[in-house]
């Protein structure tokens, strides 16, 4: 929720010159960059929820984390990217190493877990009904966007935001001051769960 969200302000942000009246950006293709960290977030994703060994998949989640940071700085979203690499590739899996530290790692034969047919069955459904919903979705830059049928709304957070926030960052004013609430929730989250892990670590004895 959070990287959609400062994605959009993000994009906010870049786009206030067209949304004054310059035309808007020629509609964007799937680029061989694109499309292969699509595939590499897919594969990473797969390899993790099947992998038997659990040292193999926090290294293989760290990998799928890092694509997805890539992948957020190649849609222009820095801010998301950050917080992507940050979290989820560092301070998630330096956790995830230490617990592994502190407990025992059992041995398996098989590299990797058999596939369910029936969970793949229904895995396989709900992707091909979200492949359904994709030609509803605008492309990047299309004139059909939200962002772009609504000038108004884009030009009232781009003029007014600095008044308003004093903040000269509209995507930190965004997330800092309009969804302020929401932002400090997840920031209560975030500081529980860093608790509960730590708490977890400093048990000698695991039942």
């Amino acid at each position: 929720m959070t990287g959609t969200l400062a994605a959009g302000a993000t994009a906010l942000a870049s786009i206030g010159s067209s949304a004054a009246g310059l035309p808007a950006p020629p509609v964007a293709q799937v680029t061989a960059i694109e499309a292969s960290l699509f595939v590499f977030v897919v594969l990473t994703a797969l390899f993790t929820a099947l992998a038997r060994d659990v040292l193999a998949a926090v290294i293989i989640f760290g990998a799928y984390s890092l694509g997805m940071a890539a992948l957020y700085t190649f849609y222009r979203a820095p801010d998301v990217a950050m917080t992507e690499a940050a979290i989820s590739a560092g301070v998630t899996t330096v956790l995830l190493l230490l617990t592994l530290a502190k407990t025992t790692r059992r041995q398996h034969e098989a590299a990797f877990e058999s596939v369910n047919l029936p969970a793949a069955g229904a895995v396989g459904l709900l992707f091909g009904g979200l492949l359904l919903t994709m030609g509803d979705i605008p492309a990047v830059g299309s004139r059909d966007a939200p962002i772009w049928s609504n000038p108004d709304v884009t030009q009232w957070y781009i003029a007014e935001t600095y008044a308003e926030t004093h903040v000269e960052n509209a995507v930190m004013a965004v997330l800092a001051a309009f969804r302020g609430f929401d932002t400090f929730g997840e920031a209560v989250v975030v500081f529980a769960a860093g608790i509960a892990a730590l708490i977890v670590l400093r048990r000698e004895v695991f039942a």
